[in-house]
């Protein structure tokens, strides 16, 4: 068994009653999970984190501050459009953007076409395009790293405080862990929130890097060779975009490095599989090889 047969914060569990108040109920089934957001371990470890189950929604934020970082944005979109679930990018603390419209025209970039909502909280309608997007019976994930403001946003959506807030580091704008558990909450509309700690690593393990790089996919297709590595081959278009300016070298870096991580992961995990069988038949094999040497002891 691995991390992903246990329930994780917005699972469904079929549990039994105790008999006695005191006693503890107990979890007879999983119930089919629709989505799931999954992430490397922290570490070098190949195993699966799962970080929420059955969310409608995922809302990647990101601030726009000192944590504007729209390499780690499209690490999140890769992760997110392998989990089932919808995709919105929400841009946090707008009054800090020393450029906003520049920094939609960064977003959109990379976004392709996954909706993009701006949130403010020193302004009154500061969270109104939010607002608009979720609807009631509807299960909304926030996830970004730390100092990105989802424990505010979170208090704006239930017009309380009851999540506690921090503020960032000034000297490079990261924030601390204050929330350090995740849960879900049910806001006043009827739509449901979970609220995660910031991660500060995102390791790739189900991603679906070319829907994410859909650009670079489609040029790809235009390469006179199918397995064109996009090198120095002829004829290759992505490195036509390349020097024509249509596609910048930071994008292409970011598809590569990437896609790289998945098919390492992907090893890693192929190899941990066969190790895995390799043991069971081994002891298979030794067994048999024990039980054959007791039979001829015996005659």
């Amino acid at each position: 068994m691995g991390p992903e047969d246990f329930p994780t914060v917005g699972d469904w569990v079929l549990v039994r009653l105790p008999a006695h108040p005191t006693d503890l109920a107990t979890i007879e089934r999983l119930v089919e999970r629709q989505t799931v957001f999954v992430r490397k371990a922290v570490g070098r470890s190949t195993s699966a984190q799962l970080v929420a189950a059955n969310v409608d929604w995922l809302l990647l934020c990101m601030a726009l501050d000192g944590n504007f970082n729209l390499r780690r944005l499209e690490r999140y979109l890769a992760v997110a459009a392998a989990s089932g679930a919808q995709a919105a990018i929400v841009l946090t603390k707008a009054d800090q953007s020393a450029d906003l419209a520049a920094a939609k025209a960064e977003v959109a970039t990379v976004a392709g076409q996954t909706p993009v909502i701006i949130f403010d909280a020193t302004r009154p309608d500061g969270l109104a395009a939010l607002e608009a997007l979720m609807q009631p019976r509807l299960t909304y994930a926030l996830l970004g790293s730390s100092g990105v403001g989802k424990s505010t946003l979170i208090n704006q959506l239930t017009g309380s405080t009851n999540l506690a807030t921090q503020s960032v580091r000034s000297s490079d704008a990261h924030g601390r862990h204050t929330t350090t558990a995740r849960q879900l909450l049910k806001l006043p509309n009827g739509s449901l929130v979970i609220d995660t700690p910031g991660m500060r690593e995102l390791g790739l393990l189900e991603a679906d890097v070319d829907a994410t790089f859909a650009d670079i996919q489609a040029l790809a297709a235009q390469c006179r060779f199918r397995d064109c590595q996009h090198q120095s081959e002829p004829g290759c278009a992505v490195q036509a975009a390349l020097a024509a300016g249509e596609l910048t070298p930071e994008r292409f870096a970011s598809y590569q490095q990437l896609k790289a991580e998945q098919a390492d992961h992907q090893l890693r995990g192929k190899a941990r599989e066969n190790a895995k069988i390799e043991r069971m038949f081994g002891g298979k094999k030794q067994m048999q090889a024990k039980m054959k040497a007791v039979r001829q002891k015996r005659k």
